[in-house]
């Protein structure tokens, strides 16, 4: 089971807004903010505790994972600074073990991508954890924005990290050779690209996707920069083989890193609304035309199914013959949940 302490704070927190006063409004507006103010005085009878009834995520390490690993590995001595990539809304959750364990022998940066999607209004509280953790050089970026300011810091933060580190072997090599690290579906692909339009004005030179497990090998040196010389190791996202915890494996799948149907559309669906709930992030009430926030995942999916047409008609047996009934489709349904999320038309979240 997850639970987390902020739980009934989030939720208190949108209730003490309803019970702010609200003068100076049209009478429309505030009737439909006293309608959700009224609807929000059930949440704090939503759930405290996600029940994930004793699944386990299923290990995903297959064997490109292995092999690109064993490659990484090989190239260590040919790279002055590892890039480890992952997704802002998830900082602390679900970083590779294996990473820190044998590729911390050379400087390392962590880009927090995705930073469009995340609430960081607790950005400084991240920080200090993540020194606590020994990581000291974060950059947070935005890879798919066509000029991310952040994305210019990343060559000159990366000097100033080697300048400050031994190259070892590498010591009289003019240029530099960055390795890009991280699960997969975090923008590794799309940080190679967005550093190539801001520095040299050039277009892809890896593919992007929005599923996990594009980038399959270890690919040869992509230039990312003139002056400084600088070149950057694409390599394919790599999951720890055992995941530290159900509800980390369960942020990870909501956050696109493990194959939706390796958990079940359903239940990410379902851990995506309790978070949801949790966080007092109620944007999806108004995207699905619903009357109020439910904490009932098969009702949200049936109002889902039907304001996108997303029904089926099947038959069914009765005492009196046959007849056709219309019934919702809820996999489409949550497919469209999660996406939605994944994309953030759902608002900004951290699920740290």
């Amino acid at each position: 089971m997850a639970s987390s302490s902020a739980n009934k704070t989030h939720m208190k927190k949108s209730l003490k807004r309803c019970g702010t006063k609200m003068f100076g409004k049209d009478s429309s507006r505030l009737s439909v903010e006293m309608k959700l103010c009224q609807a929000l005085r059930h949440v704090d009878r939503f759930r405290t505790v996600f029940d994930f009834g004793g699944r386990e995520v299923a290990h995903w390490f297959p064997g490109h994972m292995a092999k690109g690993l064993k490659q990484m590995k090989a190239n260590l001595k040919n790279v002055d600074c590892t890039i480890e990539i992952h997704d802002a809304r998830i900082p602390l959750s679900g970083r590779n073990p294996i990473f820190q364990d044998t590729l911390n022998v050379r400087p390392h940066l962590l880009v927090l991508n995705k930073m469009d999607l995340a609430d960081l209004s607790n950005k400084p509280k991240i920080l200090k954890k993540l020194e606590k953790d020994g990581v000291r050089n974060v950059l947070f970026t935005d890879c798919l924005k066509q000029r991310d300011e952040n994305i210019k810091k990343l060559v000159p933060m990366v000097l100033e990290i080697i300048e400050t580190s031994n190259r070892f072997n590498r010591e009289e090599n003019r240029n530099y050779c960055l390795m890009v690290i991280g699960v997969p579906n975090v923008g590794k692909s799309s940080l190679i690209n967005s550093l190539r339009r801001t520095n040299l004005k050039k277009g892809r030179a890896s593919r992007v996707g929005g599923e996990p497990g594009i980038t399959k090998a270890v690919l040869t040196k992509i230039q990312v920069s003139e002056r400084p010389l600088m070149y950057l190791l694409d390599t394919p996202g790599v999951l720890p083989p055992k995941i530290e915890s159900v509800e980390t494996g369960m942020k990870l799948a909501l956050c696109g890193t493990i194959l939706d149907h390796l958990v079940g559309e359903d239940v990410i669906a379902d851990y995506l609304l309790f978070s949801l709930n949790r966080l007092g992030k109620f944007s999806y009430v108004e995207k699905y035309d619903l009357q109020e926030p439910s904490d009932d995942i098969q009702h949200v999916l049936k109002r889902i199914a039907v304001k996108l047409g997303k029904t089926q008609r099947v038959k069914a047996i009765t005492g009196v013959g046959n007849i056709t009934v219309t019934i919702p489709n809820y996999t489409a349904a949550a497919y469209n949940f999660i996406r939605a999320f994944r994309k953030g038309e759902l608002g900004q979240v951290m699920l740290d």
